[in-house]
């Protein structure tokens, strides 16, 4: 008989649950990237120079968001747009890169809407977690929130980075 193949080994996002309740619309506003926690060993090389990093989130169509990104490289301010299809169930999303297999798996995980948001981001077989917040500072609660989460999906401390609020 024929061979089957072998399912493909579950991708760590498949573990990971969107926010229940999720609303589109309450998660649009200015958002800022307060923590992430990557394997990218750029981040690693380069975590020194991490600069405030601040996030407009907006529902064009009412299922997709689109993502404005301003930050700061060699003194000039970058805006790096990007746009967030909507993934097969509520909540997931999908970001498409350049090229064949540059496709990125995003989960909204968990947030309050208000005060924080913490997201998935699955490029490949690689994982980051990203923490967001309504403010450049959230409290040590939701951060305690977020490092359980990162130990969740098998990340660590020593990948965590926490960004400057100045900027």
């Amino acid at each position: 008989g024929r061979r089957r193949r072998p399912p493909p080994p579950q991708s760590p996002l498949e573990k990971v649950a969107a926010q229940e309740g999720l609303s589109l619309p309450q998660l649009a506003g200015r958002w800022f990237l307060v923590g992430m926690a990557t394997r990218c060993s750029y981040l690693a090389e380069h975590s020194h120079q991490l600069e405030a990093t601040a996030v407009t989130v907006t529902v064009p169509d009412g299922q997709s968001l689109a993502v404005s990104t301003f930050r700061k490289l060699d003194g000039m301010c970058w805006e790096i747009r990007q746009r967030y299809l909507p993934g097969q169930a509520h909540g997931r999303f999908l970001l498409k890169g350049r090229g064949y297999g540059s496709k990125v798996d995003v989960v909204v995980g968990e947030t309050d809407h208000s005060s924080y948001a913490i997201v998935y981001y699955q490029k490949g077989r690689s994982i980051s977690v990203k923490l967001y917040g309504r403010t450049s500072q959230v409290s040590d609660a939701i951060v305690d929130k977020f490092e359980q989460r990162v130990r969740a999906v098998g990340l660590s401390e020593d990948v965590t980075y926490y960004f400057p609020t100045y900027g």
